[in-house]
């Protein structure tokens, strides 16, 4: 038994095998015996240290003191990292969805492309609203637009929901203030404002050929009319502000409200890399440019401008803030158990010989956060589950080789990239976008899963790219 024990503890493939048993018990847990994915990330978590020979006092502290355990710690590193972000973020998009900017930003974009465009105006309205809202609430808020618009069309619902949904997946994906990319960044130690960067410049052409090829391609092989029970027009969408007293917001005020966060954010990016260490601006740029800032700031001006000054009382911005928040629970819980998780697979020592093994087989580490990331994406079903225990396998790894922060970041993109491949019926939102536009099961496996395959391989395949061109 004592020989066992030296074996599973210290050597390699005795600590291989103890992640990956982790894993297995991890996945089974939730796929198997449906238990909620941030206990499942607790249990395998525990039994891992138990199993590695951590002391108690390691794994949970003492009765006296024990904000230094594994535990605790695990679960604050990457709570502390992401909740304010991930909190605003949310209230920002709450703000956006009640005022009637996501409406408007997309009437406005079908104004302007005209209806032989209208799939092209779709997938930019996503793109553009998914930036402060979740992958859920934009389909919530913009599917009764898509009905109007296909039935306007005559068309298959395929050719105008899919680039919607398709910008929705990208922003969420690949983009703060999202909990994927926020936890990636965390998890790596990778500033935002590269998330950003390198986010867009893999997700915009993934989107390009996910969102905007592929669904005219499909749209001509899958005809499936607009849902009877659903139809509603864009004009009694327009009013519904209007009814309460309230006129549509102005898109230059959609605009600045959007746009704010990352503008601050790379400018602290940016100024961090152009300008001198002395510099007087560089300081102001760094306090603006803070992730929790930039959007301690945007909400604050969606408060105002959207909110007071149209007419809502502080009780109802109160109401709608405790609404948007609710939800977070879960999300917060996941994150944290990952964050242990990962914690206890770097103390444990499996990081150091999950790295020996990955360098030994040659692939690089981008490629392998992808596939793990897509292993556990395809398994298990959430993306969020698939970025934290990944990231919790690949950050120890960071430890062997000198990365840039453009290199950590494109490794970022990555893990995201493959939480969101092959999206099928394990998934919450596979069954969203089936039940909101009417789409088969056999038609959402040849349409939405394909999309986000081609989505998620896209977006890795630039990655890589630009990882090998980058220093």
């Amino acid at each position: 038994m004592g020989t066992f024990l030296h074996w599973l503890q210290h050597e390699t493939s005795g600590l291989l095998v103890l992640c990956a048993a982790g894993i297995a018990v991890l996945l089974l847990m939730i796929i198997r015996f449906r238990v909620e994915p941030f206990i499942a990330l607790i249990v395998s978590g525990l039994l891992i240290a138990l199993a590695a020979g951590l002391s108690v006092e390691d794994i949970v502290g003492t009765a006296q003191k024990s904000s230094e355990s594994l535990l605790e710690s695990g679960f604050a590193g990457i709570l502390g990292h992401i909740t304010a972000i991930v909190g605003l973020g949310t209230i920002l998009g709450s703000v956006l969805e009640a005022s009637g900017g996501a409406q408007l930003l997309t009437r406005t974009l079908l104004r302007a492309f005209g209806e032989r465009r209208a799939p092209l105006a779709m997938g930019l309205s996503g793109l553009v609203f998914g930036i402060p809202v979740f992958f859920d609430i934009g389909i919530f808020v913009l599917a009764p637009l898509v009905y109007a618009v296909a039935r306007q069309g005559g068309k298959s619902i395929l050719l105008y929901c899919l680039p919607l949904v398709a910008g929705l997946s990208m922003t969420h994906a690949f983009l703060p203030p999202h909990p994927g990319p926020v936890v990636a960044a965390g998890l790596l130690g990778v500033d935002l404002g590269w998330i950003i960067l390198m986010g867009l410049a893999c997700g915009l052409p993934a989107f390009a050929v996910s969102g905007l090829l592929f669904p005219l391609w499909i749209g001509k092989r899958i005809e499936l009319p607009v849902p009877a029970d659903m139809l509603a027009t864009s004009d009694e969408l327009a009013h519904e502000n209007e009814a309460e007293g309230r006129p549509a917001p102005r898109l230059a005020t959609v605009a600045l409200v959007t746009g704010l966060p990352m503008v601050l954010i790379l400018g602290a990016t940016f100024g961090s890399i152009t300008l001198p260490k002395g510099s007087g601006l560089l300081p102001v740029l760094t306090f603006l440019g803070n992730p929790t800032v930039a959007l301690t700031i945007a909400v604050l001006l969606a408060f105002w401008l959207l909110g007071t000054r149209r007419g809502m009382t502080g009780k109802e911005l109160s109401e709608l803030t405790g609404r948007s928040l609710r939800p977070l629970g879960m999300i917060l819980l996941v994150v944290g158990a990952g964050g242990f998780f990962g914690k206890v697979l770097a103390e444990t020592g499996v990081g150091e010989a999950l790295a020996g093994s990955l360098q030994a087989t040659g692939l690089p580490l981008l490629v392998s956060a992808y596939v793990i990331s897509s292993g556990l994406r395809i398994a298990q079903g959430s993306a969020t589950v698939a970025i934290v225990t990944t990231g919790g396998i690949v950050a120890p790894l960071l430890h062997a080789g000198d990365h840039s922060q453009a290199q950590l970041a494109l490794i970022a993109v990555a893990i995201a990239a493959g939480s969101i491949i092959a999206s099928h019926v394990n998934d919450g939102g596979f069954w969203i976008i089936s039940r909101y536009f009417g789409i088969p099961v056999k038609d959402m496996l040849k349409s939405w899963t394909v999309l986000e395959t081609i989505l998620s391989v896209v977006g890795f395949g630039m990655a890589a790219l630009l990882s090998a061109l980058l220093p």
